[in-house]
């Protein structure tokens, strides 16, 4: 049979959201992540039936996924989530943006009759790591004892997405989380979870298995891993406090390394695109109160930020936008998300071409002649429609997602946009905010940004900061075996990253600090478990309109299990010692 060409795209879902947050190496999360949604049509072409296995392949892979049918209609466009399988067929070339390409990649889809293989398996076949007993690192914390009584903690900031919802109530009785109100499904997932699949004790490797350690063992092996390192990177950071951050670029500077957060795979292009042309901003709470234009461009925040509707976008009550009726809601996707359909007006682009439908809007809203019956797949006329819209709308707001930074161009499409928007406002007021996904993912790029001048992909080599997309970020630097030991801090990059460089990383000396034992800690030398920021542990975040929040703590972390801050402390201590500094 002939294979079923298409184009993929990756994203994220909501229960990839709430299984991810109960942890990654489970059957469930498995069950969740290991598909690729396919549209009717496409699957009647395949010849099969939902629920069947298909071998996804493009020019850097091939995978078994378990096909289900698609939501909304999008024939020749495939979804799948972003996760440890479908990062398998992802390439590592970043066009010098240091962030690669997980949308809008052309692939082959084959009915087969393999097996979708389970996180073991895959992590076994494609990277040669075995997850160790998990007696060690998937433990629940046991109910306390006790009469520890009832509180009840209001206005708590959930630490799970970029819009640190801030009205969150969490009842606490005998110290454990019973109740959380107010959240989203995937922030309630976080606090209810969080006593779940733990590692409780610190574990070093030895002869090829983990093994438990003291606190200070573990602390005395990752940090001569570190000092004796020629080049180590230091990765992660958006799921931690900014306090961790700044511990973390002072630890980078003893050791003459690279830092770089996750910003440099999602919204690395926004600052990029930022730095070459400025951008127009506001908060949340301004757009909630007064824009009457919505415009969700390559963004499905239905899946992201489930909240974000309610509380600052189309459906928020404003001080001067009541509600819904007396705003307007534009999408714009490659694909027919669930979004779409509460739109009052949705434009379907093709893949990849972004760029050309910016600029072409950027046209009709100058009131120029656009010589062509179509732009990037939407008809002139729907283009005219759409300006006519944002330049008679009194306050409008363009929330962008990983839809646009992930387009070819990447940082030159972002400066497009931003443009755009600066061009409204030569007709009213108008400001664009990107979707920001981790909880602190904005703080890190601040912190890096007062402490550095640089955001992300900071290197220190020559004991200054020097900052290049193209080379002292994650992808590149693991792609092209330039670094030659990791510690990685709140993140869970052997599940995120392209093959090449996710491979990569699994040949270095790694060192894995993170509350749960995650995909990553599955290939590391040394592992720490750490407390949850906002759940466990206080700390400074920033939302993602670079409003400053504090986190509050409102159970006690488990016996034993220090903050990320203490540990990073530790190891800097250690680290001078060691290195005679």
């Amino acid at each position: 049979m002939n294979p079923l060409k298409v184009v993929l795209v990756t994203g994220r879902t909501v229960e990839q959201g709430i299984e991810g947050e109960a942890g990654k190496l489970r059957e469930k999360y498995a069950k969740k992540v290991a598909v690729v949604e396919l549209d009717a049509k496409d699957l009647k072409l395949l010849g099969i039936d939902e629920g069947r296995p298909v071998l996804i392949k493009t020019l850097h892979g091939e995978v078994v996924l378990r096909a289900i049918a698609a939501k909304g209609r999008h024939p020749g466009i495939v979804f799948a989530p972003m996760s440890p399988w479908i990062n398998i067929v992802i390439g590592s070339e970043t066009d010098g943006s240091g962030m690669p390409t997980f949308k809008g990649i052309e692939a082959e889809v084959y009915p087969t009759d393999e097996r979708v293989l389970s996180i073991e398996e895959l992590l076994k076949k494609y990277y040669g790591q075995e997850i160790s007993s998990s007696e060690l690192t998937s433990q629940e914390l046991a109910p306390k004892n006790g009469s520890g009584g009832e509180q009840l903690f209001k206005d708590v900031v959930c630490p799970f997405c970029g819009c640190l919802c801030d009205d969150v109530e969490v009842l606490v009785r005998n110290g454990a989380i019973v109740e959380v109100r107010k959240a989203c499904a995937i922030g309630s997932a976080k606090f209810l979870g969080h006593r779940k699949e733990r590692a409780l004790h610190p574990l070093v490797r030895k002869g090829g298995t983990f093994v438990k350690v003291s606190l200070n063992e573990a602390i005395e092996e990752a940090a001569k891993i570190l000092a004796n390192s020629k080049y180590s990177l230091l990765y992660g950071w958006s799921s931690t406090s900014i306090q961790a951050n700044a511990l973390g670029i002072e630890l980078a500077e003893i050791l003459g390394g690279v830092i770089d957060n996750t910003t440099s795979v999602c919204h690395g292009p926004t600052v990029l695109g930022v730095q070459g042309v400025g951008t127009v901003r506001a908060t949340l709470g301004q757009i909630r109160n007064r824009a009457d234009l919505i415009v969700y461009w390559g963004s499905n925040p239905l899946n992201a930020h489930l909240r974000h509707l309610m509380r600052y976008s189309a459906l928020a009550k404003g001080v001067f936008v009541p509600g819904r009726k007396q705003r307007k809601v534009v999408v714009i996707d490659v694909r027919e998300t669930p979004m779409a359909k509460m739109a009052d007006l949705f434009i379907k682009v093709k893949p990849g071409q972004d760029y050309e439908l910016i600029s072409a809007l950027r046209m009709a809203v100058k009131e120029l002649d656009i010589e062509a019956e179509e732009v990037a797949g939407v008809p002139v006329e729907k283009i005219y429609q759409l300006a006519e819209i944002m330049r008679t709308a009194k306050f409008g707001a363009v929330f962008f997602g990983v839809g646009v930074t992930m387009s070819p161009g990447k940082d030159e499409t972002l400066e497009n946009i931003i443009r755009l928007v600066q061009d409204l406002n030569e007709w009213t007021k108008f400001v664009l905010c990107p979707m920001r996904g981790h909880f602190n993912v904005t703080g890190a790029c601040n912190v890096s940004l007062w402490m550095t001048g640089y955001a992300f992909g900071i290197d220190y080599m020559r004991k200054f900061p020097r900052h290049d997309a193209a080379i002292w970020t994650v992808t590149e630097l693991l792609s092209n075996e330039d670094v030659d030991a990791a510690l990685i801090v709140a993140s869970d990059p052997l599940a995120h990253l392209p093959k090449r460089a996710a491979e990569n990383l699994t040949k270095i000396p790694l060192i894995v600090v993170d509350p749960r034992f995650n995909v990553t800690a599955a290939a590391a030398r040394v592992f720490i478990p750490s407390s949850f920021v906002g759940i466990e542990k206080e700390g400074t975040a920033y939302r993602m309109d670079g409003v400053s929040l504090r986190l509050k703590k409102v159970v006690d972390p488990p016996e034993g299990v220090i903050s990320d801050e203490e540990i990073l402390s530790l190891l800097i201590d250690r680290v001078k010692k060691l290195r005679g500094v």
